[in-house]
């Protein structure tokens, strides 16, 4: 079986890459182009902990086909930093200490971001809804939504 040559952009960066026809998002990123921060929960799309956004949409990377994304826009939590200067959503996680063991924080910061980005001003409940997609095992979610409300309300400031 022949390998697919996939253009797409990455964090703003194009790239290329090889990858055979069955591997999904999540493992070409991990794998191919040693874009670690996307974890593997679950590999059946329950958890969110590998969230990525294709094309400004919320994706579960181990549900999509790495080779179907040529000509897409993907953001990781790679990209989510500005260099040295974290996202105000990354700032806020570690304020609020919404992480513990940290394999969710990648797909939680990434969902939020997804949140964010089309309602700046989200209700608790709404957070929830949004998020509901995502698993921790650790922090009990409160302080996760607090991070994001705190967030939304600090960028409404600015």
């Amino acid at each position: 079986m022949s390998k697919y040559h996939v253009s797409t952009t990455i964090n703003g960066d194009p790239v290329e890459y090889l990858c055979e026809p069955e591997q999904t998002l999540l493992d070409v990123l991990r794998d191919e182009l040693y874009m670690t921060g996307s974890k593997e929960g679950c590999a059946s799309g329950d958890c969110g902990a590998c969230s990525v956004l294709v094309d400004d949409r919320l994706v579960c990377s181990c549900l999509a086909l790495g080779a179907e994304m040529g000509g897409k826009k993907i953001e990781t939590i790679e990209g989510m930093a500005d260099g040295d200067e974290l996202h105000p959503l990354q700032q806020k996680f570690l304020e609020h200490a919404a992480l513990q063991c940290g394999i969710c924080t990648p797909g939680f910061l990434i969902a939020a971001k997804s949140l964010l980005d089309r309602n700046p001003d989200p209700t608790e409940e709404e957070t929830r809804y949004w998020l509901a997609g995502n698993l921790c095992r650790c922090t009990g979610y409160d302080k996760i939504i607090r991070a994001v409300l705190d967030t939304a309300a600090e960028m409404r400031s600015k």
